[in-house]
């Protein structure tokens, strides 16, 4: 759910919805996630569980139970698939792939390929194939899916009307167990004029048909680097403006500086420490004012696109006569999931740090084992891997260095850079490393860095390995292909069984090689 939810929805009983531009694509998208001749069904008794929110969360809770044989309800006020297939993950995946399409294509000369002259990107083809394969994707999250699945889906405004019911289009739905899972929107930063201006969000620039002559992103977490760099490859005039030190300001400080240098080489100019006075609107476009390092700096623009943090979305759900307590963070759960009303849960984006789908996902599976079968499943037990797919891109699991510190962790760092392993050479994607956080003195891996072309791929070998107990030293008997980037891997891990070559094993076998020479 969505400020632009908000926009489109007509009453609770429509279901007349349209998502800009109004094409085939979007239309086939529509019909599946929001059919237009869409029926409420007719509650029929108490249901095991109802979740509100169609989203990742929503729709796994809601599979997973129905999957198990339960009475299951649906409610969403917008399009089901949340913002991952309709203004997240999908859209921008498909944009940030046409992009890296192009880079390749102008760097082909470093392989001896000539590109003709006059080769151009056409913006309102990319956009289409992306509406085209967000169509494609739909039918997996459509509302047809769902009810064979046995689920009763309902479209509306869901309101809690007292500890155990929900009233969504007029009807009134008992439950056992609810799960509230209506995910964040993009946040609105308090700068004068913003409003008046104009702005775009994730919820909305995957709307555009023509590209940005000139575009200000500000924030500059992994939203907003994703996309500035991808606009700035099309041929976006881009300024990435970020409140802190450095972009990414979250990750490995070694990894977002590689970030940051391959921003500046496609052509985005990054202003950091920067704080933003005020917004108006110009004959020559839209003014940003904003001071950086005690200097004033004027930037003129098209079009502003906001991807700086996210806000929970609790309004109109009616939690106060629910007994569930929220705040400004989003609904408060403990490490079980459960709201202050213990029939009520709630999973992803509306309580979670993760913004991530796949959290989504696995708390919706520890939603599924709490709430239907008593079960004692924490998220605090989940190994959380996370990537920003930039070019290249950062992975991350467990761990910081920093974070070891605070926990008065001892630890030893391994790291392997990929200009030293023969298939990153060979594809020209030298940029990056591998750097492993274990406990000192054994081969425990704590967490793990990667920076690279592949870092989102690479990454779940480090996860497996973390919550499988798994070593450093069985990644190092563990045969990789050859030649491959995860062979990075196998370095580090080669790395660190170097170090059990101690001075005094060392002398040892050199006294055995000479005593059988």
């Amino acid at each position: 759910m969505s400020r632009q939810a908000n926009a489109d929805e007509h009453n609770s009983n429509s279901n007349e919805m349209k998502v800009p531009p109004d094409d085939e694509h979007n239309r086939r998208l529509v019909e599946n996630v929001r059919p237009s001749k869409w029926k409420n069904p007719k509650p029929d008794g108490r249901y095991n569980l109802v979740v509100i929110g169609a989203g990742a969360a929503g729709l796994v809770s809601a599979a997973g139970a129905a999957g198990l044989g339960a009475k299951v309800a649906l409610i969403e006020r917008h399009l089901l698939g949340g913002d991952c297939l309709n203004v997240g993950c999908v859209p921008s995946k498909a944009l940030i792939r046409a992009a890296r399409a192009w880079a390749a294509v102008r760097g082909a000369g470093q392989f001896g390929i000539e590109i003709p002259p006059g080769s151009r990107v056409d913006f309102g083809e990319v956009m289409s194939r992306m509406r085209r394969l967000r169509a494609d994707i739909s039918p997996i999250d459509s509302a047809n899916r769902f009810r064979e699945l046995g689920v009763d889906v309902f479209f509306g405004q869901a309101t809690f009307k007292g500890p155990d019911t929900i009233q969504v289009g007029g009807e009134t739905l008992r439950f056992k167990r609810a799960v509230i899972a209506t995910g964040a929107r993009a946040s609105s930063p308090p700068i004068q004029g913003l409003e008046a201006v104009g702005f775009l969000t994730n919820e909305t620039i995957f709307s555009l048909t023509e590209l940005p002559r000139r575009l200000a992103v500000i924030g500059a977490g992994a939203i907003g680097c994703e996309l500035a760099q991808s606009f700035a490859r099309f041929g976006s005039e881009v300024h990435l403006i970020e409140v802190a030190a450095g972009i990414l300001p979250n990750e490995d400080r070694d990894a977002a500086q590689l970030v940051a240098k391959s921003l500046e080489q496609d052509g985005v100019r990054i202003v950091c420490g920067a704080k933003i006075s005020q917004a108006s609107s110009t004959p020559g476009g839209k003014l940003l004012v904003l001071e950086s390092n005690g200097t004033r700096n004027d930037i003129l623009v098209d079009e502003i696109l906001v991807g700086a943090g996210r806000t929970p979305n609790v309004e109109g759900l009616g939690l106060e006569s629910a007994g569930v307590a929220y705040d400004k963070s989003g609904v408060q759960v403990d490490d079980r999931l459960r709201t202050t009303n213990r029939r009520i849960f709630a999973a992803g984006d509306i309580c979670s740090r993760f913004k991530f789908t796949h959290a989504a996902d696995a708390m919706a599976r520890i939603v599924i084992q709490n709430a239907m079968f008593f079960g004692r499943s924490k998220v605090s037990a989940l190994t959380m891997p996370w990537s920003t797919f930039t070019d290249p891109e950062i992975a991350h699991v467990g761990l910081y260095e920093k974070e070891a510190q605070e926990k008065r962790l001892k630890t030893t760092s391994f790291e392997h850079r990929f200009h030293e392993v023969d298939r990153a050479i060979l594809d020209g994607e030298t940029e990056g490393f591998i750097r492993v956080l274990v406990k000192k003195g054994t081969d425990q891996i704590l967490g793990a860095t990667i920076v690279g072309s592949h870092a989102g791929d690479l990454i779940s070998e480090i996860s497996l390995a973390i919550v499988g107990g798994l070593g450093l030293k069985t990644i190092g008997r563990t045969i990789h292909p050859y030649p491959t980037q995860a062979e990075c891997i196998k370095k580090v891990a080669d790395a660190y069984n170097r170090t059990r070559l101690t001075p005094r094993i060392k002398s040892l076998f050199k006294k055995w090689l000479e005593w059988t020479r």
